[in-house]
């Protein structure tokens, strides 16, 4: 991890829920390797190495942006939820 990961992480889901409309926008990248998957396993890995109460906290943060991450994207039906590589993020779809 680099310093301000978790910040840069936070700010990806902020930009990309500011986002208008009921569903992101699966053509929002404003770099390659930024997308909010990327963020979301940037924070994943964050909890990994953060002290009990400091991964307490960033975890509550971390459930809100899941389920707004779930909200207002699709399944996958190419990617089974159960069998994906990397985090249940990866199974979704922001195509509609």
């Amino acid at each position: 991890m680099w310093p301000d990961a978790i910040a840069d992480a936070l700010g990806r889901f902020d930009l990309a829920f500011r986002q208008p409309g009921r569903y992101l926008n699966a053509s929002e990248v404003w770099q390659p390797g930024r997308e909010v998957e990327y963020a979301r396993d940037d924070l994943e890995e964050a909890m990994r190495h953060l002290p009990r109460g400091a991964r307490h906290d960033l975890g509550r943060l971390v459930a809100r942006i899941d389920d707004e991450f779930e909200r207002r994207t699709l399944p996958d039906p190419g990617l089974p939820r159960a069998s994906t590589v990397g985090g249940w993020w990866w199974s979704r779809s922001r195509e509609r």
